[in-house]
């Protein structure tokens, strides 16, 4: 598990010439395997096997987003968080993870659950439409909160952009903000009212208030996890 100003799970690589070539390429199934291969890496709470391949990638990712919804945020969002952090740090795009899972849905391939506290389980589910797209979301807030931070905060082994130029352009300012308000003002919280206008002014609506929390929550939850500005107690 790595301290002081980096985040938990982030690559620390000495950029050879063998990773940066491989760095150009978005992650896949040989690239995510290569550069671990090359780097000094540690992962947390996850074993290497999660993040060999870009399916790999997707499957921690969904599973951890099922178990945010299942049980709740805290560490659970964190962890959910971590895998994304991940996943940005390995050059993954959120509509190449998006592809991982929406061909997985369409082959009907069931996603076993997170292992409860205290034992484990079996139990399995088909994956939907309307889940892809809420957890891809939620990364690619996660990937666009990295983009607001100052660099470099977390090394990012790909010139390909995380998102698209769609994406950013919707919730880049609504990620500022809150980016903002984190490192100039010092402060954990921001108006709901706020960020429904700043949702307005970019595609003329706004979530409903308890929506717009829980992406203010995702955001500084990320904030707190790539950039840290108080001491833990």
């Amino acid at each position: 598990m790595l301290t002081m100003q980096m985040p938990k799970g982030i690559i620390k690589c000495r950029a050879s010439k063998e990773t940066k070539r491989l760095a150009q390429a978005p992650c896949s199934a040989s690239h995510a395997s290569l550069l671990f291969d090359t780097c000094e890496s540690r992962v947390f709470a996850s074993s290497d096997d999660e993040y060999r391949s870009s399916r790999n990638i997707a499957i921690s990712l969904f599973r951890r987003y099922r178990n945010v919804i299942d049980r709740g945020g805290g560490d659970n969002l964190k962890e959910f968080i971590s895998a994304g952090v991940n996943a940005y740090a390995l050059g993954c795009t959120d509509e190449g993870l998006r592809k991982e899972l929406t061909d997985m849905k369409d082959s009907g391939i069931e996603i076993k659950r997170m292992q409860n506290y205290g034992g484990s389980t079996s139990l399995k589910s088909k994956i939907f439409s309307e889940e892809v797209d809420e957890c891809i979301l939620w990364l690619s807030i996660i990937f666009i909160t990295i983009l607001c931070t100052p660099q470099p905060t977390v090394v990012r082994w790909s010139s390909t952009p995380p998102v698209s130029d769609e994406i950013l352009l919707q919730w880049k300012g609504f990620c500022a903000l809150i980016a903002n308000a984190y490192y100039i003002r010092g402060m954990a919280w921001l108006p709901v009212k706020t960020l429904q206008l700043e949702q307005m002014a970019v595609v003329g609506t706004a979530e409903e208030p308890s929506v717009v929390a829980s992406r203010m929550r995702l955001v500084f939850s990320t904030l707190e996890v790539v950039s840290p500005q108080w001491p833990r107690v």
